[in-house]
């Protein structure tokens, strides 16, 4: 069992990350702004560490041996924390991670983060920080899986999924849940490591997927 750094805890696919990892026997650290956004969380594996993404935050790294990086800037923010979270704090994690010997980095992304250009949306900006932090993560020397979700959706996990993204527009989509096992299921797996999976929802078993 690994002791996992989540980046981004008190997320949507943070927080249920988390919880999957500690069902899973994980010791888990959760990085988050305010811990009183996880304070519904309780377990003995279970540590909290409050900082800020914007500033120095790789003491939250020590005793650990995996990352998750799952944090966003959010729909609501700029342009500004768009490259200040989702690119720049995801390089600064990747470069945390390689000072101290991660084993494992895996990366929350999007669709269409490997090639932004091909998409004509008010998200390229967003896509071309993802692009980026992909980008430096793949070239780091880390061993990493990147996850590249769908639309995310709050419905209940199936565990059924495709990698390839669907030609109907109205197809690509994935449930948050079923994102954040999917991170569960990458942990501690060889057949993940550099790896990037599409994730949407389609009819093969997530599980059969990942590993």
């Amino acid at each position: 069992m690994s002791s996992v750094l989540v980046i981004g805890a008190s997320g949507q696919i943070g927080k249920q990350a988390v919880q999957k990892l500690l069902t899973a026997g994980h010791a888990v650290t959760a990085l988050v702004r305010d811990k009183s956004k996880i304070d519904d969380l309780n377990d003995d594996n279970l540590s909290v560490f409050e900082g800020d993404l914007e500033s120095d935050f790789s003491a939250a790294l020590k005793g650990c041996d995996t990352v998750v990086f799952s944090a966003g800037s959010g729909a609501s923010t700029g342009p500004d924390k768009t490259l200040l979270i989702d690119l720049w704090a995801a390089r600064n994690a990747v470069e945390y991670s390689k000072a101290a010997g991660i084993s494992q980095f895996i990366m929350v992304s999007s669709v269409g983060s490997d090639d932004p250009d091909a998409i004509d949306s008010p998200l390229k900006p967003y896509l071309v920080a993802k692009h980026m932090a992909d980008e430096h993560l793949k070239q780091s020397g880390l061993t990493y899986t990147i996850l590249r979700p769908g639309s995310l959706t709050d419905e209940p996990g199936t565990e059924q999924v495709q990698e390839l993204m669907p030609g109907d527009k109205e197809a690509r989509k994935i449930p948050r849940e079923d994102v954040a096992t999917a991170i569960v299921y990458s942990v501690d797996n060889p057949k993940a490591h550099q790896r990037i999976y599409g994730l949407f929802k389609g009819d093969q078993p997530l599980k059969s997927v990942i590993q």
